[in-house]
């Protein structure tokens, strides 16, 4: 499981996205900071923030599918 924290990105926010869901946990985070934030970001660019976050090769696969 993982999860998306505004506040590892640069906003003052208590937000965080977490899901087992990673497709529907980026979903959510990019809604929030479009609506919140007015930053509108693309699923490519959050999961690239999870590969980083991570540094993990645990969410590649799921990265080529939404590539």
């Amino acid at each position: 499981m993982g999860k998306l924290c505004c506040v590892d990105y640069g906003f003052e926010c208590d937000f965080v996205a977490e899901s087992k869901d990673t497709s529907g946990m980026i979903e959510e985070f990019a809604k929030h900071t479009l609506d919140e934030h007015g930053i509108e970001y693309s699923k490519e660019a959050l999961m690239q923030f999870m590969l980083r976050k991570y540094n993990s090769s645990k969410y590649e696969d799921l990265y080529m599918q939404t590539a």
